[in-house]
């Protein structure tokens, strides 16, 4: 239930992301994604406190930064009981990770053809 709550506000587009729902990523599947942010979203319910699962979400975490994303734990009761923070803090992650491409320092390498970079003033 808090997986439905939360995609139909992410497929509004908040913060202008893009976000896609139970993304594949090699053998994991991600609740949700922004691939422009490379951030990953995952809603734990209580099932996350228990046995192995603790040990497997870091292990999955860690997978999941060595490919670059952010990983962004939400637990269902907090989508539950403040779905807007849960989507502000969701954007906030987003807007955490711009720009993933940096302008060049001076003297670095040249724009590829058809990029234009503004001037630092």
């Amino acid at each position: 239930m808090p997986e439905v709550l939360v995609w139909r506000e992410l497929r509004k587009r908040p913060g202008g992301f893009k976000f896609r729902r139970q993304h594949p990523l090699s053998e994991l599947v991600l609740d949700f994604a922004c691939l422009e942010c490379r951030v990953a979203i995952e809603i734990d319910g209580r099932i996350h406190d228990h046995g192995d699962r603790p040990e497997r979400d870091l292990r999955r975490i860690a997978y999941l930064q060595s490919r670059g994303f952010e990983v962004l734990r939400l637990p269902a009761s907090f989508v539950l009981k403040d779905l807007s923070g849960a989507i502000q803090t969701i954007v906030a992650a987003c807007n955490g990770r711009l720009p993933l491409h940096h302008q060049p320092a001076a003297g670095g390498p040249p724009p590829r053809s058809g990029e234009v970079l503004k001037e630092a003033k």
